[in-house]
């Protein structure tokens, strides 16, 4: 095995290996290209963290999105519907995965987390 291969982004498993121009963790099954792990390691050095929606698009603070599924609220008969809408947004090291702060009208602050919105 090659020393110099970096971790799998996923498990962080040291097991990875060549498969034609990807990069295979054994452990969890994930594959990536080389030149996404080359430019990762330059984000993961500048201590940047690009967070990203449900369909890939990179966020940053201040956007509007909209809510892609419906999503219930402790406390709350109807809980927020697909199609609402967050505006100005801010992105923080949430607990388990929220890592959007915002305030959803009608329902005060919360954090939701990026997979369930989509920018608009």
């Amino acid at each position: 095995m090659n020393e110099n291969l970096p971790p799998c982004p996923e498990c962080s498993g040291v097991y990875t290996y060549e498969m034609g121009s990807l990069l295979v963790c054994p452990e969890c099954g994930h594959e990536w290209s080389a030149s996404a792990a080359e430019a990762g390691s330059d984000d993961a050095a500048g201590g940047a963290k690009v967070i990203r929606d449900s369909v890939g698009n990179v966020l940053a603070d201040g956007d509007t999105v909209t809510v892609v599924k419906t999503l219930k609220v402790k406390g709350s008969p109807s809980g927020i519907k697909a199609g609402t809408k967050v505006r100005n947004i801010r992105l923080v090291d949430g607990v388990d995965g929220h890592d959007i702060d915002c305030k959803v009208d009608g329902f005060g602050p919360m954090q939701l987390k990026s997979s369930v919105v989509k920018k608009a």
